[in-house]
């Protein structure tokens, strides 16, 4: 089975902060870490802490169990505003140089790339 690829501009990339909107981290924030454009996930720090069995190896002799951080669907993230620090809309519009830039609809202020 062919996996579809996703071309679509999603409105969380690599490096925002974003905001849990539902499920079990509602309310957390955290910055992305990184997104699959073609599941349409994206892994923040801190949200969504599953705890992870692992054998023993070479690297960990001991084993155990591991806490690491599992994928969000990102129709339950939010971007945070840069300047108000509330979780707002993004939209894109095309700067001084007619490069299409991200701003945040609440307070019109572009937000940076990571």
């Amino acid at each position: 089975m062919k996996v579809q690829e996703n071309k679509a501009k999603l409105h969380i990339r690599k490096g925002d902060t974003v905001k849990v909107l539902s499920g079990n981290s509602k309310g957390k924030s955290g910055k992305v870490l990184e997104v699959f454009p073609a599941k349409y996930r994206a892994i923040v720090e801190g949200v969504n802490v599953v705890s992870k069995h692992t054998k023993p190896s070479a690297t960990n002799p001991n084993g155990g169990i591991e806490k690491t951080e599992a994928s969000v669907h990102i129709s339950n993230l939010m971007v945070v505003d840069p300047s108000t620090g509330e979780a707002t809309r993004v939209g894109r519009k095309a700067d001084e140089k007619g490069k299409l830039v991200r701003y945040a609809k609440k307070s019109g202020e572009v937000i940076n790339n990571g």
